[in-house]
């Protein structure tokens, strides 16, 4: 079982995420591409980002590997069960977002997800992802967590694919967080 497929664990989550969502993180997202686009929301939660990226101006799909997220959503946009890594889905989208969700993965996995994530956009569509900035990897309860820089995301980019623009921000220590924007070169 996923550490997230048990309900008492999602319930620990929702307390420690209380008072965090994505909105200044969307914000520059929105800054950077046009509203408007098909959004994949890898690894949602309980959706607080969904109902924030439609009012940005987006069409919203949400996802999440864990049953138990997915069952607990009860809002009106559609949802996918999905694992961040395989993407197994024929659905197309012009930006993949997540807040906080690829550090799950371990390096490896982080690399494999990016070439999926790439094989699921139109042409012209862009990734956005906010990563826990730092090196090394950890364990937390049961939950894993690989840290990032804007050189390690650079190193495993997919074939033809560039890091377009960055900023580091707050969420719970000063620059303890990034935000990335993956495109094709050119």
């Amino acid at each position: 079982m996923d550490f997230f497929d048990d309900p008492n664990n999602v319930d620990k989550y929702l307390t420690i995420a209380d008072g965090y969502d994505g909105a200044a993180l969307i914000a520059v997202m929105a800054g950077l591409v046009s509203p408007g686009g098909r959004v994949l929301e890898l690894g949602m939660g309980p959706g607080k980002d969904l109902a924030l990226l439609t009012q940005a101006g987006f069409d919203v799909v949400g996802s999440d590997r864990s049953a138990e997220f997915l069952a607990r959503y009860d809002g009106p946009l559609p949802t996918l069960q999905l694992d961040a890594v395989t993407l197994e889905t024929d659905e197309t989208f012009d930006i993949i977002y997540s807040n906080k969700v690829l550090h799950h993965l371990t390096a490896p996995d982080f690399a494999t997800s990016l070439e999926r994530q790439v094989a699921c956009l139109r042409p012209g569509g862009v990734l956005f992802h906010s990563l826990w900035l730092g090196d090394g990897e950890a364990d937390f309860g049961g939950v894993h967590c690989t840290y990032h820089t804007e050189d390690r995301v650079r190193a495993v980019l997919p074939e033809g694919f560039t890091l377009a623009a960055s900023g580091r921000y707050e969420e719970m220590a000063p620059e303890d967080s990034f935000w990335v924007l993956l495109q094709r070169q050119g």
